[in-house]
């Protein structure tokens, strides 16, 4: 109640320290990583022949992330990224066999070229942005994105606004399919917390004309279904859908056609794959794991006041270095991430690189 007497309605929590109960034990940042839990939907994407068949390979992957990063439900806040914080790690593939060749100038040094590999960094600190880079070496397959969060309480709910766009290419076809985010809510955070999505967003893809309309719909007082979106699916020129997709994004989606209507993705039976992370020993400082770990360590023993202090340190020395770079008029520069006309780039991406196993010489 003491934190709730100092906020209004509509006010910006960017500044506002939130208490450290309500903290989820993972750094924003290995959260986005976490919407890629389901890498068997994403390399499907490089298999399609057809225009049709990739473009709801990319909405079924698409809708599959948001359950990815939120399978908990509960309305925990990750831990705001500080400037600077990288998270890395990688999958190894469902479909492709093993190798040991490594990536040459990956994202992950201990990759290889059969894994999907993810890294984040937080580029700004005011406004609050994150950027991303997922790349699937032997499937062709890259993903660059950024995600600015603005929050606002609504009395008896918490408002993320996610600005950002990110795109995904399919490099053998020279396909780019830009998305952006749905808002995220924080609902009943007196009684037991939950979270929904809300708003419009689609996905696009300049080369084929295909696009896709999302529309996450809150729940309402009359509205007795909470997590339910649709999802309408165009060819080139076509002014009516050739698809449409309704259902929960945390539960069963089904998808109609001009012929048949069946199940188009139930995430509840979908079976995550485990991020292979570096032990936190072995961690540069700057790595989430290892910055967080004695918050989190305090976290899990349930030690709420521990917690509070290592967090509040953290966040000391990061006001400490803005204002040591402020007195030498010294600016913030990002080690993997450029900025570019509309975001942030990764410096050294696949698309650069040349590194596509089996293409020829």
């Amino acid at each position: 109640m003491h934190l709730l007497s100092q906020l209004s309605v509509g006010m910006d929590l960017t500044k506002i320290v939130l208490p450290t109960y309500i903290l989820e034990r993972r750094s924003l940042l290995e959260m986005y990583a976490d919407f890629m839990s389901f890498p068997d939907l994403f390399e499907r994407i490089a298999d399609c022949e057809l225009a049709d068949d990739r473009m709801l390979a990319v909405v079924r992957w698409y809708l599959s992330t948001f359950y990815g990063g939120r399978r908990s439900g509960l309305a925990k806040k990750p831990y705001n990224p500080i400037l600077g914080e990288v998270f890395a790690c990688c999958w190894n593939s469902p479909s492709v066999k093993a190798s040991d060749e490594k990536v040459a100038n990956g994202p992950v040094p201990t990759a290889t070229v059969n894994q999907i590999t993810f890294v984040g960094e937080q580029v700004s600190h005011h406004p609050p942005v994150s950027a991303f880079y997922v790349e699937h070496p032997s499937k062709k397959l890259q993903l660059n994105g950024h995600i600015w969060t603005k929050s606002k309480f609504l009395g008896l709910s918490i408002a993320v606004h996610n600005v950002g766009q990110t795109c995904l290419s399919v490099l053998e076809r020279g396909e780019e399919y830009l998305f952006d985010f749905p808002n995220g809510y924080g609902r009943s955070i007196l009684t037991t917390p939950w979270v929904e999505f809300g708003g419009k967003c689609s996905i696009r893809c300049e080369k084929t004309s295909y696009h896709a309309d999302i529309e996450f719909s809150t729940k309402t007082f009359y509205s007795g279904k909470a997590h339910c979106l649709k999802v309408e699916v165009y060819r080139p020129a076509e002014k009516s859908p050739y698809a449409t997709i309704r259902g929960q994004w945390n539960g069963v989606m089904h998808i109609k056609t001009n012929q048949t209507e069946e199940v188009f993705l139930d995430v509840r039976k979908l079976d995550p794959t485990g991020k292979l992370c570096r032990p936190i020993a072995e961690q540069k400082p700057n790595e989430s794991r290892r910055l967080w770990r004695h918050v989190t360590a305090a976290l899990k023993e349930k030690d709420v006041h521990r917690a509070t202090r290592c967090k509040f340190w953290l966040e000391q020395k990061q006001r400490d270095a803005a204002a040591r770079r402020a007195l030498s008029n010294v600016a913030w520069k990002p080690k993997l991430f450029e900025q570019v006309a509309g975001g942030w780039m990764y410096h050294k991406p696949l698309s650069k690189r040349g590194q596509f196993p089996h293409q020829e010489k």
